[in-house]
Protein backbone atom coordinates (compact mmCIF):
# COMPACT_ATOMS: atom_id res chain seq x y z
CA UNK A 1 0.00 0.00 0.00
CA UNK A 2 1.05 3.24 -1.15
CA UNK A 3 1.35 5.94 2.19
CA UNK A 4 2.29 8.37 0.58
CA UNK A 5 0.23 11.54 0.88
CA UNK A 6 -0.29 14.94 -0.62
CA UNK A 7 -1.21 17.90 1.09
CA UNK A 8 -1.01 21.54 0.29
CA UNK A 9 -0.05 23.90 2.94
CA UNK A 10 -0.27 27.83 2.91
CA UNK A 11 2.98 29.85 4.49
CA UNK A 12 0.97 31.75 6.91
CA UNK A 13 -0.13 27.85 9.18
CA UNK A 14 2.87 26.49 7.79
CA UNK A 15 3.24 22.33 7.44
CA UNK A 16 4.22 22.02 11.15
CA UNK A 17 0.57 22.14 11.64
CA UNK A 18 0.57 18.97 9.50
CA UNK A 19 3.55 17.31 11.08
CA UNK A 20 2.95 17.63 13.89
CA UNK A 21 0.70 15.30 14.71
CA UNK A 22 3.39 12.21 13.06
CA UNK A 23 5.52 12.39 15.67
CA UNK A 24 2.04 11.84 18.45
CA UNK A 25 1.80 8.92 20.26
CA UNK A 26 -0.43 10.26 22.81
CA UNK A 27 -2.03 13.78 23.27
CA UNK A 28 -1.85 14.13 27.00
CA UNK A 29 2.17 14.55 27.39
CA UNK A 30 4.03 16.17 24.93
CA UNK A 31 7.09 14.15 25.96
CA UNK A 32 5.31 11.18 23.75
CA UNK A 33 6.34 14.27 20.19
CA UNK A 34 9.08 12.69 18.43
CA UNK A 35 11.90 15.68 17.75
CA UNK A 36 11.97 16.37 13.61
CA UNK A 37 15.11 16.80 12.45
CA UNK A 38 15.67 18.15 9.22
CA UNK A 39 18.92 16.92 6.66
CA UNK A 40 19.76 19.79 4.20
CA UNK A 41 22.77 19.04 2.17
CA UNK A 42 23.68 19.07 -1.62
CA UNK A 43 21.85 17.09 -4.13
CA UNK A 44 24.37 16.36 -6.38
CA UNK A 45 28.07 15.69 -5.01
CA UNK A 46 30.53 18.79 -4.97
CA UNK A 47 31.33 17.16 -1.35
CA UNK A 48 34.16 16.21 0.31
CA UNK A 49 35.55 12.80 0.25
CA UNK A 50 33.65 10.74 2.33
CA UNK A 51 30.78 13.23 3.04
CA UNK A 52 28.05 10.63 1.76
CA UNK A 53 28.99 8.06 4.13
CA UNK A 54 28.88 10.39 6.92
CA UNK A 55 25.06 11.94 5.80
CA UNK A 56 24.48 8.02 6.00
CA UNK A 57 25.55 8.03 9.95
CA UNK A 58 23.53 11.36 10.32
CA UNK A 59 20.32 9.57 9.03
CA UNK A 60 21.03 6.57 11.13
CA UNK A 61 21.51 8.48 14.21
CA UNK A 62 19.29 10.65 14.06
CA UNK A 63 16.71 7.09 14.03
CA UNK A 64 18.82 5.72 16.53
CA UNK A 65 18.71 8.21 19.02
CA UNK A 66 14.29 8.27 18.41
CA UNK A 67 13.98 11.29 16.02
CA UNK A 68 11.92 11.36 12.78
CA UNK A 69 14.28 12.81 9.92
CA UNK A 70 12.80 15.41 7.26
CA UNK A 71 14.49 15.80 4.20
CA UNK A 72 13.61 18.16 0.87
CA UNK A 73 12.66 14.63 -0.86
CA UNK A 74 15.75 14.81 -3.45
CA UNK A 75 18.71 13.01 -4.20
CA UNK A 76 22.28 13.15 -2.89
CA UNK A 77 23.06 13.85 0.62
CA UNK A 78 19.49 14.18 2.18
CA UNK A 79 18.83 10.83 0.33
CA UNK A 80 21.83 9.59 1.55
CA UNK A 81 20.61 10.39 5.30
CA UNK A 82 17.71 9.38 4.45
CA UNK A 83 18.59 5.81 3.83
CA UNK A 84 20.66 5.66 7.03
CA UNK A 85 17.45 6.36 8.88
CA UNK A 86 15.53 3.81 7.28
CA UNK A 87 18.17 1.22 7.72
CA UNK A 88 17.41 2.21 11.30
CA UNK A 89 14.06 1.69 11.20
CA UNK A 90 13.22 5.31 11.39
CA UNK A 91 10.32 7.53 10.40
CA UNK A 92 11.60 9.63 6.65
CA UNK A 93 9.11 12.25 5.92
CA UNK A 94 10.13 14.04 2.67
CA UNK A 95 8.83 17.75 1.69
CA UNK A 96 8.42 18.26 -1.99
CA UNK A 97 8.29 21.19 -4.43
CA UNK A 98 5.81 19.51 -6.52
CA UNK A 99 1.93 19.55 -6.60
CA UNK A 100 1.25 15.55 -6.98
CA UNK A 101 3.40 12.38 -6.83
CA UNK A 102 3.33 12.57 -10.73
CA UNK A 103 4.97 16.40 -11.15
CA UNK A 104 7.36 15.21 -8.49
CA UNK A 105 8.70 12.10 -10.64
CA UNK A 106 8.19 13.82 -14.22
CA UNK A 107 8.71 17.47 -13.79
CA UNK A 108 10.69 17.75 -10.82
CA UNK A 109 12.64 14.34 -11.87
CA UNK A 110 12.92 13.19 -7.69
CA UNK A 111 13.22 10.03 -6.03
CA UNK A 112 10.66 9.05 -3.77
CA UNK A 113 12.89 6.18 -2.48
CA UNK A 114 13.65 5.72 1.58
CA UNK A 115 10.73 8.03 2.50
CA UNK A 116 7.80 6.82 4.65
CA UNK A 117 5.96 10.04 3.51
CA UNK A 118 5.83 12.70 1.47
CA UNK A 119 3.97 16.35 1.36
CA UNK A 120 3.60 17.61 -1.57
CA UNK A 121 3.79 21.45 -1.25
CA UNK A 122 3.16 22.48 -4.47
CA UNK A 123 5.06 25.10 -4.15
CA UNK A 124 8.15 25.03 -6.46
CA UNK A 125 12.00 24.95 -4.09
CA UNK A 126 11.68 28.07 -2.57
CA UNK A 127 8.41 27.76 -1.14
CA UNK A 128 9.26 24.03 -0.38
CA UNK A 129 12.37 25.36 1.46
CA UNK A 130 10.67 27.28 3.51
CA UNK A 131 8.06 25.36 5.01
CA UNK A 132 10.44 22.52 5.06
CA UNK A 133 12.62 24.27 7.40
CA UNK A 134 9.07 25.72 9.28
CA UNK A 135 8.58 21.66 9.71
CA UNK A 136 11.78 21.13 11.81
CA UNK A 137 12.35 20.76 15.18
CA UNK A 138 16.00 21.22 14.07
CA UNK A 139 18.02 21.19 10.87
CA UNK A 140 21.74 19.33 10.16
CA UNK A 141 23.72 20.99 7.39
CA UNK A 142 25.90 18.37 5.40
CA UNK A 143 28.09 20.15 2.15
CA UNK A 144 25.41 21.96 0.37
CA UNK A 145 24.92 24.39 -2.47
CA UNK A 146 22.56 27.67 -2.89
CA UNK A 147 19.13 25.65 -1.74
CA UNK A 148 21.50 24.65 1.51
CA UNK A 149 22.44 28.11 2.14
CA UNK A 150 18.76 29.10 1.69
CA UNK A 151 17.34 26.62 3.78
CA UNK A 152 20.28 27.90 6.46
CA UNK A 153 19.14 31.45 6.28
CA UNK A 154 15.33 30.33 6.84
CA UNK A 155 16.21 28.35 9.81
CA UNK A 156 19.06 31.48 10.91
CA UNK A 157 16.29 33.97 10.75
CA UNK A 158 13.92 31.89 12.88
CA UNK A 159 16.75 31.31 15.51
CA UNK A 160 15.89 27.35 15.14
CA UNK A 161 18.97 24.75 16.40
CA UNK A 162 21.26 24.29 14.15
CA UNK A 163 23.69 21.54 13.54
CA UNK A 164 26.82 21.67 10.78
CA UNK A 165 28.49 18.54 10.08
CA UNK A 166 32.01 20.24 9.54
CA UNK A 167 34.57 18.91 6.88
CA UNK A 168 31.91 18.01 4.24
CA UNK A 169 32.74 20.92 1.50
CA UNK A 170 30.27 22.41 -0.16
CA UNK A 171 28.26 25.94 1.30
CA UNK A 172 28.40 25.15 4.85
CA UNK A 173 32.36 25.50 4.99
CA UNK A 174 31.22 29.06 4.21
CA UNK A 175 29.05 29.68 6.97
CA UNK A 176 31.22 30.46 9.65
CA UNK A 177 32.49 33.30 7.54
CA UNK A 178 29.10 34.32 6.21
CA UNK A 179 28.17 34.86 9.82
CA UNK A 180 31.34 37.04 10.44
CA UNK A 181 31.10 39.44 7.99
CA UNK A 182 27.15 39.54 8.57
CA UNK A 183 27.56 40.20 12.17
CA UNK A 184 24.36 39.37 13.02
CA UNK A 185 25.70 36.99 16.18
CA UNK A 186 26.06 33.78 16.29
CA UNK A 187 22.81 32.25 16.51
CA UNK A 188 21.80 28.44 17.68
CA UNK A 189 24.16 26.77 16.17
CA UNK A 190 26.48 23.62 17.11
CA UNK A 191 29.47 22.17 15.28
CA UNK A 192 31.25 18.94 14.42
CA UNK A 193 32.47 16.62 12.25
CA UNK A 194 31.41 13.41 13.92
CA UNK A 195 27.86 12.42 13.40
CA UNK A 196 26.56 10.78 16.30
CA UNK A 197 27.98 13.65 17.92
CA UNK A 198 26.27 16.12 16.52
CA UNK A 199 23.09 14.48 16.53
CA UNK A 200 23.16 14.20 20.03
CA UNK A 201 23.84 18.04 20.11
CA UNK A 202 21.22 19.02 17.91
CA UNK A 203 18.87 16.72 20.49
CA UNK A 204 20.19 18.58 23.79
CA UNK A 205 19.73 22.03 21.82
CA UNK A 206 16.15 21.24 20.89
CA UNK A 207 15.30 19.99 24.39
CA UNK A 208 17.20 23.71 25.81
CA UNK A 209 15.23 25.57 23.39
CA UNK A 210 12.01 24.00 24.14
CA UNK A 211 12.62 24.62 28.18
CA UNK A 212 13.18 27.97 27.50
CA UNK A 213 9.49 28.87 25.75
Amino acid sequence: MDNRFSARSSPQHGSSLVLASLGRRGEKNKDYLKYKIGVSGSAKDNCAPGAFKKAYEVGREVARQGAILVNGATTGIPQKAAEGAKHANGLVIGISPAVSKKEHLRKYKLPIDYCDLIMYTGMDYAGRNFLFIRSTDATIYICGRIGTLNEFTIAFEDNKPIGILTNTGGTTEEIADLLRVAKRGKGKIVWDDEPKRLVEKVIEMIRENENHH
